[in-house]
């Protein structure tokens, strides 16, 4: 019996999907210079009993498995692989329960962030990762690649969130990890190995989150700096302090360029950063005033808290728009996730604008500053050939950078395809073995998407 037989023997029907045209726009998620195979079937189950024949199915003909999610990551984690069964995991969309008392959700891997967000602040609660995608993408690739947020900074990323899990394993076995109570620590945390591991381990089929209550409307300032140096300055200062932000972001002089020449937003041609910082205290007009000084004694030409939340969106404004800006600057983009310690923000930002010029290209960046995490955004003609090599070497270069600075190749984006070689730099060789043997563990015969990570 051939693989689509099957695969029919134990799904309806219209969860397959054979149809060259349409399988092959499931090849690839958003990230550029990372190859995608052509799938031999695409499968969108709704039941976990379904993606559990699905597995069995894969184990027994020895063909590998790509698990995806709304396919909006950065780093080819989501690609197909010639031959391979892409499991779309976008039907099992369903929020199972949502316990005020217990403060948790159970949901399904196809649930879209926002979706989660809006339904337990209906119960006064707060699901904090919010990924800058969080409108599109779902809750298991959020998972799948421990993504994080414009509110890391105070809330944490997606693994300070996820209780435990439901997984179907590479041999269709169902595995159970974690809890559903505030505190636990039986065994090896196997919950924490599945967070950031892009599918390799295992199919996420039910997520146990927690939640926190609602906190109050935030209020934002923006500052700017005639300099990325002051402005980092300043996020040090803030950070050294004792202050919690709920928000701290930073945008370099090519960024605010962008978002100027798009969206008119009147920020002076000086302006060569702009730090956004944001409180959701139950005072949070005194603390915008208290990292008002700072950012006046760091350097700020002005300092504009507002004093509504109305104002403070169109403060932020000019944040949200950066990577549609910086889209429009030229026909491709990549977008690097190198973060690095605070006290070396602005040697990654002066570095960055070093390695734009060198190549002659325009490299914008965003930050969340308040943790570290930069998002160089090379920009460049994917239709010019030496322009886009241009755009690799750069994209390299910036990870080298991070890590000398005793950074990180990826914050929330996730390794994929595009930071492999990246990854066993930063592990190590020792590191890479052990992680291997992991993989080895519960996947031994490699059929979970193969190719990543490693």
């Amino acid at each position: 019996m051939d693989l689509i037989a099957r695969l029919r023997a134990g799904l309806p029907g219209e969860a397959i999907l054979t149809d060259p045209d349409v399988t092959g726009s499931y090849a690839n998620d958003m990230a550029s210079f990372c190859e995608a195979g052509t799938p031999a079937v695409v499968v969108l189950p709704r039941t976990v009993e379904e993606v559990q024949h699905v597995m069995r199915t894969a184990t027994e003909l020895r063909v590998p498995v790509v698990p995806q999610g709304a396919r909006t990551g950065l780093s080819g984690a989501a690609n197909a692989s010639d031959g391979c069964i892409v499991l779309s995991l976008v039907k099992m969309d369903r929020i199972i329960e949502i316990n005020p008392v217990d403060r948790i959700a159970v949901v399904e891997p196809g649930v879209i962030n926002a979706v989660l967000s809006r339904a337990v602040n209906e119960h006064g609660l707060y699901y904090p990762p919010d990924p800058s995608s969080w409108e599109e993408c779902s809750i298991g690739g959020n998972i799948g690649t421990a993504s994080g947020g414009l509110c890391c900074v105070k809330y944490g990323v997606t693994a300070e969130y996820v209780l435990g899990l439901d997984v179907v394993l590479a041999d269709g076995r169902l595995l159970t990890t974690g809890r559903r109570t505030a505190k636990g620590v039986a065994g090896y945390d196997l919950t924490r190995l599945f967070v950031g591991s892009e599918g390799s381990l295992g199919i996420v089929v039910r997520a146990v989150l927690a939640l926190k209550p609602e906190p109050p409307q935030q209020l934002a300032l923006a500052a700017e700096f005639p300099s990325t140096a002051a402005a980092c300055q300043a996020v040090c200062e803030i950070m050294a302090r004792g202050h919690a932000p709920s928000l701290l972001e930073l945008m370099d002089r090519t960024s605010i360029r962008a978002v100027n020449d798009m969206a008119q937003m009147g920020l002076p041609d000086s302006t060569e950063a702009l730090l956004l910082a944001a409180f959701d205290t139950p005072e949070p007009a005194a603390d915008l005033a208290a990292v008002g000084k700072l950012c006046t004694a760091a350097g700020a030409t002005e300092v504009v808290p507002a004093e509504t939340a109305a104002e403070s969106d169109l403060l932020l404004q000019a944040r949200r728009l950066t990577l549609t800006a910086l889209e429009r600057v030229k026909s491709a983009t990549m977008i690097d996730d190198v973060c690095v310690p605070r006290s070396r923000l602005a040697e990654m930002l002066d570095g960055t604008a070093a390695i734009a010029e060198k190549y002659g290209l325009t490299i914008g960046v965003c930050a969340h500053a308040g943790d570290g995490n930069t998002h160089p955004t090379v920009c460049f003609d994917a239709a010019d050939p030496d322009e886009s090599r241009r755009a690799r070497e750069s994209f390299d270069d910036i990870m080298a950078l991070g890590l000398r600075l005793g950074g990180t190749i990826t914050g929330e984006h996730g390794v994929g395809v595009l930071k492999k070689e990246w990854l066993a730099r930063e592990l190590g060789p020792v590191g890479v073995e052990l992680q291997r043997g992991i993989k080895d563990v519960f996947d031994p015969l490699g059929i979970l998407n193969p190719g990543k990570l490693f």
